[in-house]
């Protein structure tokens, strides 16, 4: 099969296309035809070395396709199956073995390129808005980067909730895509955190959801209301250095929390509760993706280098 191999960490150029053995499927997997993998920023941690893997290794953690085969033991899927999966590695690739309670079914009415498209980054929607801060009716909150693939489904979700969305974005293009996407206002990111004040009659925000990290960091907690969260889950700008959380007590006892998706999936019932609402939303028309790009297999380095500069807007897909 053909995949993408990462033999050393460094920049996109160390993403290598070649031939690899077909995987079979141990006790407890399903083999599966991928129809599309997800481009993620972890899989850029992962490509840097900021987060250690063993080398060399099959990047990408998720994708969607069509079961092949099964292994040993495994009885909720069978040969032909729809499904998709996140936080699995070696996503980059034709084919893929992914152990079964991984995997979660796609609903008819929802394709598999949405399917792919949708799940790690609709299911950290559905957590960030749900389990971290419950958005409410009535709650202001800010989105930075509203344009990105995670951007415009926090807005979205947001939005069904009855929440003022504030973004930032850094061009024209991707304030109006923001905006598209029901973001009330679309700021620059100089100077952002006196504008939400302004916005909100010098109150802040209910909740700020970053995924840039130093850059942000700072005025994020400044456009937080008193005993508001900061929902720091990404750092695609750079790592926020080390801080005196004295500072929390003083901004007004603010909540400072680093999830992460793994620790709101720890369970196969939640992991099926978060992927059911996603795929939901997406085959009533509650959620509409945006599917900035498609790119070819052997093209993942440029997708990385696309996904770094923020070329892009949306979701990014490798098609194998």
């Amino acid at each position: 099969m053909r995949a993408i191999v990462v033999s050393e960490s460094g920049g996109p150029e160390v993403l290598k296309a070649g031939e690899r053995p077909d995987p079979v499927p141990g006790a407890g997997e399903v083999l599966v035809d991928v129809a599309a993998s997800g481009v993620n920023f972890i899989d850029v941690y992962h490509r840097t070395g900021a987060y250690a893997q063993s080398l060399p290794y099959v990047p990408g953690v998720e994708g969607a396709g069509t079961v092949a085969a099964v292994g040993d033991g495994v009885a909720d899927f069978a040969v032909g199956d729809r499904v998709a999966w996140s936080n699995v590695p070696g996503s980059y690739a034709q084919r893929a073995a992914v152990p079964a309670d991984k995997v979660v079914p796609v609903p008819d009415g929802v394709g598999l390129e949405d399917a792919a498209a949708a799940l790690l980054q609709g299911m950290t929607a559905h957590y960030l808005t749900r389990s971290v801060h419950e958005v409410k009716a009535g709650d202001t909150v800010l989105v930075h980067a509203a344009a990105g693939g995670m951007g415009l489904l926090l807005t979205q979700v947001s939005k069904a909730a009855g929440a003022r969305v504030i973004g930032t974005a850094s061009t024209p293009e991707k304030k109006r895509t923001a905006r598209d996407a029901g973001a009330d206002e679309v700021l620059d990111y100089d100077g952002f955190a006196d504008r939400v004040r302004e916005l909100t009659g010098g109150e802040g925000v209910a909740v700020v959801y970053d995924g840039v990290g130093a850059p942000t960091f700072d005025g994020s907690l400044a456009s937080l209301r008193r005993r508001g969260v900061l929902a720091l889950y990404g750092a695609a700008g750079g790592k926020v250095p080390p801080f005196d959380p004295q500072r929390l007590n003083a901004a007004g006892s603010l909540f400072l929390t680093r999830p992460t998706l793994a620790h709101y999936t720890v369970t196969r019932e939640e992991l099926l509760e978060r992927a059911a609402d996603v795929y939901g939303w997406i085959a009533s028309g509650e959620l509409e993706l945006h599917i900035g790009h498609r790119y070819d297999l052997a093209d993942a380095a440029t997708a990385h280098a696309d996904l770094e500069a923020r070329r892009t807007t949306g979701k990014l897909l490798l098609i194998p």
